[in-house]
């Protein structure tokens, strides 16, 4: 805790602020979901990151 005290001018100036920013991405972008889909034969499969709609008209 001393050393946050200590340091708190070089945490929170530009140079910290993009090192916290850049291990916030890094811890992100691994806990990601991933997708993953498997299909029976003759069969028809949708996959989205977000919201699908289908037979919709536009």
């Amino acid at each position: 805790m001393n050393w946050l005290i200590e340091n708190k001018e070089w945490i929170f100036s530009g140079v910290g602020v993009s090192v916290i920013i850049f291990i916030l991405s890094v811890l992100r972008k691994n806990s990601d979901s991933k997708q993953v889909q498997k299909s029976g034969a003759n069969s028809t499969n949708y996959q989205a990151g977000g919201d699908i709609k289908i037979g919709e008209k536009k």
